[in-house]
């Protein structure tokens, strides 16, 4: 196990997960993922740059003894979650000179986390920088992308931005630099959507931030090195804006089959309007995928059946889950089926607490749904049409 260089003498120490089937027991992770840390030797000083999950902590040491590391001067800590700060016991022991670099947040949380002493930590604030002899390291406070600790790490002389958790993607298909495919731009949206998405506002200051810069190489703690800044960039511009697709997601569960009947003739007749539309039968569906298609969708319709005198436990946690990541979607509606009876809007739209997209019509049916109930589908399907043929002209 080696370490891989990047260019002029700093090098990328990184660890693949493949196995890991779940990121923070709650998202799906199709490839697994990666955690990065990176190693700047500089004339005078040397410095590791975040360190590594736990669980992957002997990997980290290998690639540092095989390269024959005997000093680190500085641990350079972005931010505080443990998949990134989670080797720094195992580090300050097997470097007992060196000094964690972070700011003050940053600093309480992984104290907290790991219960570090204080004479381990050098704080660092916005714009303060760090010599290595011929390198200089420049810290930018980030908060918000996507804990209230995160700070960017800029490398000036090499033009080299280190950037944590914003900008990664949990992709495992490359061994350092970026491949540029498809299949990297789709695991870039599902990682945006799942961390980055509940602070869009921060992540579109962030990215413009980074765009006036003058960077050649963007290093995450997820995913490949971008030495061509803009593919991520430019992804990143589009997601955080306040564009949204002719498109429409439905995440639904049905019992017996009278809410998917609702749900069925709703996207026949989006379909044919030339809408694009995603269902997501909340039973068998990857949560991942749903939050990537919330990324640049228009509207949202949640399609329920009851349980007792209430939505279906699924459909709730959709809610719950659609509020908490926060899309830019402009609409929603709710479908469902009910048996006896029950309140089955009134506890979805309670969810919706943070996101306040327009709400439209609503079609609950007693029991299977009619001709007419099915009729009402199709003047929803217009409705939708007609809204979003009005986003478009804007």
């Amino acid at each position: 196990m080696k370490m891989l260089p990047i260019k002029n003498n700093v090098y990328y120490l990184g660890s693949k997960d493949i196995n890991r089937k779940l990121f923070d027991q709650l998202i799906p992770l199709p490839q697994g993922t990666t955690y990065n840390s990176y190693l700047v030797v500089g004339s005078e000083k040397t410095a590791l740059v975040d360190t590594m999950y736990p669980k992957k902590i002997h990997e980290l040491i290998d690639k540092l003894d095989a390269e024959g590391i005997k000093k680190v001067d500085y641990i350079i800590a972005n931010h505080g979650e443990q998949d990134h700060s989670g080797a720094l016991p195992t580090l300050v022991a097997k470097y007992p000179d060196a000094k964690i670099v972070t700011n003050a947040k940053c600093k309480d949380i992984v104290q907290n986390l790991l219960h570090l002493d204080e004479e381990k930590f050098h704080v660092v604030g916005d714009g303060d920088e760090l010599s290595l002899g011929d390198k200089t390291v420049k810290f930018i406070l980030a908060p918000w992308v996507h804990w209230p600790d995160t700070m960017f790490s800029y490398l000036k002389e090499d033009k080299m931005l280190f950037t944590c958790d914003f900008l990664g993607a949990h992709y495992t298909k490359n061994d350092l630099f970026a491949d540029y495919t498809d299949e990297l731009v789709e695991a870039a949206k599902r990682y945006y959507a799942e961390i980055i998405m509940p602070f869009r506002n921060f992540a579109k200051k962030y990215t413009q931030m980074v765009k006036g810069m003058d960077v050649e190489i963007i290093m995450p703690s997820h995913g490949p090195v971008y030495d061509k800044p803009e593919f991520i960039l430019n992804l990143y511009d589009l997601w955080t804006s306040d564009k949204v697709e002719n498109k429409v997601v439905i995440p639904y569960v049905s019992m017996y089959e009278s809410t998917k009947m609702l749900v069925d003739e709703l996207a026949t007749h989006l379909r044919a309007k030339n809408i694009d539309v995603k269902l997501f039968d909340l039973v068998n569906c990857d949560e991942g995928e749903l939050t990537m298609e919330l990324v640049d969708a228009a509207t949202v319709v949640f399609g329920a059946s009851m349980v007792l005198a209430g939505p279906h436990p699924a459909a709730v946690t959709a809610a719950y889950l659609v509020n908490a990541i926060r899309p830019k979607v402009k609409y929603y509606a709710i479908v469902g089926s009910y048996g006896w009876g029950g309140k089955l809007t009134e506890t979805l739209e309670s969810m919706l607490t943070i996101i306040k997209p327009e709400k439209l019509d609503y079609i609950v049916v007693k029991g299977k749904p009619t001709e007419d109930d099915l009729k009402k589908a199709a003047d929803l399907a217009a409705l939708i049409a007609e809204k979003h043929k009005a986003l478009q002209a804007n």
